[in-house]
C-alpha cells in the first residue's frame, strides 16, 4: 500500500507530502546493493556520508546502510504512537517485502523526516552509524538499528520533498509507554523473559520474590542495559544528548534497552593538534558526558518513583535541583510528596532505602549540581544499588558514611521507645563523628547556611509520653535556622518550635487544635574547638579511649575507619553564643497563666538545647545533608537539612 493511503486509511495524521509516487519513482542504478552514497542534501548540494569499509576485528562487516525504493516495502495501515516522533516527523511500521532482501519478512520503522533540521538528523544517524560500524555487534545490542534511506533520485533535493530514514523496529511502546501500562511489571518480566541467565546478570539471590524485590530487580536490569549502552557511546566520542524515557526501547528480541535514533549524537573528539583547542574539547567532553549522566538520573528517577511521571510533580522536582539545592537532600524533599497518596508505604521509597540508602545515594551522584561531581557511567555499574546481594562490592568511606546517616535518619522517623534502640542509634551518631568528612572551620562556614529540622535528641526524647499534662501540647516540628549577612563567621541562629494546643478531651484520639510557634533567636560566632578526650587526662581515660577505638574498628568499620586508634580528641567546632531572645505567637488568645503553661509544657517535651541554644557547646558531624550539634550535657542532636516544597 502507497504511504499516503496508509495514512489516509489510519485517519489520524494527515498525508505525508511529498512521499506519493514521484518521490518513489525508481531510477536506472542497482537496488538494494551496499556502498550507496547519499544523494540529496536539504539545502545545497553536498556529499553525504560515505558507506563504511570494512570493519577489522570482531563484529566486522560492512556498514549495513542500504538505500531502499518505496516499492520493497508494504506500508502497514496504521502510524506508530510510541517511537516519538516530533512535528516534523511522521512515522509508520512497515514489512521488507523484497525476496532478496536480508531484511525480507521483518518489520521496519519509515521515519519521514520534512524539515531541513529533521533531515540534518537523519544524516547525522547515518555518519553514527558509520563511525560505531567498527563494534557492530555493540552499536546493534544498545541502539536502534538504522538500516538505510529512501531518499530522492535527482542529485538536488528539493525543500518540500522529505527524506526518509529506514531502522528497526522493537515494538510500538517506549519506556514511557511500558511504565505507563496498569500492569507493566509483569508485561516487562514477560517480554524480558527473565530467567536464570538474567538473574545472574543482575546479581540477585531468587527470582520473583515481593513486589519491592521484584521492580527492583527489574529497575537494576533496565539501568544496568542503558549505562552500558550510553558508556558504549561515550567510549566512541559520542554523546547521545537526548535520553529521556520517550528515546528509550525494550527489544523483545535480544532483550536489551535501545537508547533509541542517534540523530543529535554530538561527537566531542577533534582532530585539532593545538593544545587550546585539545583543553577546549576535553572541557567540551566533560561537559556533554555529564549531561548525558544527568539525563540517566532523571529516567532512574521516574522510573523508581512512578509519581515523576506526573509532570507536574517532576517540574516541581526539577525545579528543586535547578534552584541549586543539593540533590542529597532529595528524600527529604520528596517524603511529603512520596507519602501523600501512599499510607501503606512507597514501593520506590522502600527500593531507594534498600542497602543502607543506597538508591538515594546513586540518584544524588547522577543528579549532582557540578558536572565535576557526577559519577560515571563505569563508577555507575559497580555501585551497589545495582549490584546484587551476589556481587561483593568494597564500599567506599563515603558509601559507608552515607548508609550511616540513611540508617540514622531511618531509625529516628521511628517512634522510639525502647532503650536497645536508643542505644543503637546513639552509637549510630558516634561513628558519625568518627567518619565526619569536614573537619576545618571553614567546611562548617560554608555548610551551615539553611534550615535545619530536628530529627533526635540522644538526651530527651521529642513528643507526648505516659503523662497526662494540663494543657495537652504536641510538638510539631523544630527547625533551626542558620544564616549570615557578611564573610565574618557570626551566625544568626533561629530555633523555631512549632507545637499544637489540644482540647482537654478526647486529645488521644483528635490531634487538632491550635498552632503556634515558639522562636529563639540568637547570634553565634564559630570557632574550631576540641572536646571529649584529651591526651593529657589520665590514664583511665585512655584506656577507655583505646577500647572505644577497638569498638568502632571491628567488622565492617574497619575498612571505613583505616586507624589503628581514634584521635585523642574528635574535631569539633565551638559555638560561642550571644544574647538570646525569645518569643512566641499562637492562633488564639492567652491568658497570663495558660500561656506560662504551654511555654513550661513545650520545656519539658523539647531539648532544652532548642530552647536556649547557648547550651549548644560544639559540632561533631556535617555534610550536605546531616548535622550533628552536641549540648553542655553530652546529649546529641540530630538534624536533617529541610527543604520545604513551596508549591507554585
Amino acid at each position: 500500500m502507497p504511504l499516503a493511503a496508509a495514512a489516509a486509511a489510519a485517519g489520524a495524521c494527515p498525508i505525508p507530502v511529498g512521499l506519493g509516487r514521484p518521490l518513489c519513482r525508481v531510477h536506472a542504478h542497482p537496488r538494494r546493493r551496499w556502498g550507496f552514497r547519499l544523494e540529496a542534501s536539504s539545502s545545497a548540494p553536498a556529499p553525504a556520508p560515505a558507506p563504511a569499509a570494512a570493519d577489522e576485528g570482531a563484529g566486522a562487516g560492512p556498514c549495513p546502510v542500504v538505500r531502499f525504493d518505496m516499492d520493497d516495502f508494504a506500508i502497514a495501515d496504521r502510524v506508530s504512537v510510541g517511537l516519538h516522533g516530533r512535528s516534523d516527523e511522521t512515522i509508520f511500521e512497515a514489512t521488507v517485502r523484497d525476496p532478496s532482501s536480508e531484511l525480507y519478512g521483518s518489520t521496519v520503522v519509515l521515519r519521514q523526516l520534512k524539515s531541513s533540521q529533521a533531515k540534518r538528523r537523519g544524516r547525522r544517524a547515518l555518519e553514527v552509524l558509520k563511525k560505531l560500524a567498527r563494534r557492530q555487534m555493540m552499536y546493534h545490542s544498545y541502539a536502534l538499528q538504522v538500516h538505510g534511506y529512501i531518499a530522492p533520485g535527482n542529485a538536488v533535493e528539493q525543500e518540500d520533498i522529505p527524506f526518509v530514514l529506514v531502522h528497526g523496529y522493537h515494538g510500538s511502546y517506549s519506556l514511557r509507554h511500558w511504565l505507563q501500562l496498569s500492569d507493566w511489571l509483569p508485561t516487562l518480566e514477560a517480554t524480558l523473559a527473565l530467567d536464570e541467565e538474567q538473574v545472574r546478570r543482575v546479581g540477585d539471590d531468587s527470582v520473583g520474590g515481593p513486589a519491592v524485590s521484584r521492580q527492583l530487580r527489574l529497575i537494576r536490569i533496565l539501568m544496568r542495559d542503558l549505562l552500558i549502552g550510553v558508556n558504549y557511546l561515550h567510549s566512541h566520542g559520542l554523546a547521545h544528548t537526548e535520553l529521556r524515557l520517550e528515546n528509550v526501547h525494550v527489544s523483545p528480541i535480544d532483550k536489551h534497552v535501545k537508547v533509541g535514533i542517534l540523530g543529535n549524537a554530538a561527537d566531542f573528539h577533534d582532530n585539532d593538534p593545538s593544545s587550546s583547542t585539545v583543553a577546549s574539547n576535553n572541557e567540551r567532553r566533560k561537559m556533554m558526558i555529564a549531561f548525558d549522566i544527568r539525563c540517566v538520573g532523571f529516567i532512574m528517577a521516574k522510573m523508581v518513583l512512578r509519581e515523576l511521571m506526573d509532570s507536574s510533580t517532576f517540574f516541581k522536582f526539577k525545579s528543586f535541583l535547578t534552584k541549586g539545592n543539593d540533590p542529597s537532600c532529595l528524600r527529604e524533599f520528596l517524603l511529603p510528596i512520596l507519602c501523600q497518596n501512599s499510607p501503606s508505604g512507597n514501593i520506590g521509597l522502600q527500593m531507594l532505602d534498600r542497602q543502607w540508602g543506597a538508591g538515594w545515594n546513586l540518584l544524588a551522584l547522577l543528579l549532582a549540581t557540578k558536572p565535576e561531581k557526577r559519577i560515571s557511567c563505569l563508577d555507575a555499574l559497580r555501585h551497589p544499588f545495582l549490584c546484587g546481594p551476589k556481587w561483593r562490592i568494597n564500599p567506599s568511606t563515603s558509601i559507608i558514611r552515607w548508609g550511616l546517616g540513611s540508617t540514622a535518619v531511618r531509625m529516628a522517623e521511628d517512634y522510639i521507645y525502647g532503650s536497645h534502640q536508643r542505644r543503637r542509634l546513639a552509637y549510630f551518631v558516634e561513628l558519625m563523628e568518627v567518619l565526619n568528612p569536614n573537619l576545618r572551620t571553614e567546611n562548617w562556614l560554608q555548610l551551615l547556611h539553611g534550615r535545619w529540622r530536628l530529627l533526635y535528641c540522644t538526651g530527651r526524647h521529642i513528643g507526648l509520653t505516659l503523662r497526662q499534662p494540663s494543657p495537652r501540647i504536641l510538638i510539631i516540628d523544630v527547625f533551626l535556622t542558620v544564616s549570615s549577612d557578611s564573610a565574618d563567621p557570626v551566625f544568626s541562629l533561629t530555633s523555631d518550635i512549632g507545637f499544637r494546643i489540644m482540647p482537654e478531651s478526647n486529645w488521644p484520639h483528635d490531634k487538632s487544635g491550635t498552632e503556634g510557634v515558639l522562636s529563639v533567636t540568637t547570634s553565634a560566632r564559630i570557632a574550631a574547638g576540641r572536646i571529649y578526650i584529651n591526651e593529657q587526662d589520665s590514664k583511665e581515660s585512655r584506656a577507655a579511649s583505646s577500647r572505644s577505638s577497638r569498638r568502632y574498628n571491628r567488622g565492617k568499620w574497619r575498612t571505613a575507619s583505616k586507624m589503628k586508634e581514634l584521635p585523642a580528641s574528635l574535631p569539633s567546632v565551638n559555638i560561642a553564643m550571644d544574647e538570646v531572645d525569645v518569643s512566641m505567637s499562637c492562633n488564639s488568645t492567652l491568658n497570663v497563666n495558660s500561656a506560662q503553661k504551654v511555654l513550661q509544657e513545650i520545656r519539658t517535651q523539647t531539648p532544652p538545647e532548642m530552647f536556649d541554644l547557648s547550651k549548644i557547646v560544639c559540632g561533631t558531624y556535617i555534610d550536605a545533608r546531616l548535622m550533628v550539634l552536641r549540648g553542655v550535657n553530652g546529649s546529641a542532636l540530630l538534624f536533617v537539612r529541610s527543604n520545604p516544597m513551596i508549591d507554585s
